[in-house]
């Protein structure tokens, strides 16, 4: 399992500490969540902080847009050089068009979709995907509940990659702890996202993450 913590959870008083602390306790990935105030009720981060993130990390960047101008958001930063970038389905008029844009920039193109939005609806997208991100909660803050349902949701998507793109990834984002990760990589899942988990955990992040490897 690979483990990708969210920043969202970090100190912001603090940033590159809470940073350096989870690329030092043994993450892949460094999970940066991007909101506009409109595709969903809350701001994070522009391109100006998530550079000195990428300055302070060892590990690579997996971006999450959570916006409705995605064309806008990417070039904002694609500068910056994650290995990932995710946008939703939900926002996005020309799904096939944005995965080419984000690819022909380096970067792997990555759609996110929301808890009630059907796999299937990647049928004719996925084999054009490096990765899924399915949240397993409603987008927009940090801390909430995980949805149980996510993990039938997983099963339903692996079925649908084994047929049409084995080397998709599949990521999980909200609520994930050391008990649902078991049923989420039994369902497939490959990534899993963490912020209050991660940072909040009483043993330190580093016994968190190697708690959801």
């Amino acid at each position: 399992m690979l483990v990708a913590p969210s920043i969202l959870s970090a100190d912001f008083g603090h940033l590159a500490h809470d940073v350096k602390a989870i690329c030092e306790g043994g993450c892949d990935l460094v999970h940066v969540d991007v909101m506009d105030g409109h595709f969903v009720p809350n701001l994070t981060i522009g391109p100006v902080v998530v550079e000195a993130v990428a300055k302070s990390a060892s590990k690579p960047l997996d971006v999450h847009l959570m916006v409705e101008d995605n064309n806008f958001f990417v070039d904002l930063f694609a500068p910056l050089k994650p290995e990932s970038i995710s946008f939703h389905l939900e926002s996005e008029r020309h799904p096939h068009r944005m995965i080419q844009k984000i690819r022909s920039l380096g970067i792997r193109p990555s759609i996110a979709l929301n808890p009630n939005t059907l796999p299937e609806e990647l049928e004719f997208l996925i084999e054009d995907l490096d990765m899924v991100l399915l949240m397993s909660v409603n987008p927009g803050f940090g801390g909430q509940k995980f949805i149980p349902s996510v993990i039938e949701k997983a099963q339903r998507l692996k079925r649908l990659i084994e047929q049409r793109n084995p080397d998709c990834l599949i990521e999980v984002d909200g609520g994930v702890n050391n008990i649902n990760v078991r049923e989420l990589a039994a369902a497939g899942v490959d990534v899993v996202v963490a912020g209050s988990y991660v940072y909040k955990h009483p043993e330190g992040v580093a016994e968190a993450i190697a708690s959801l490897k």
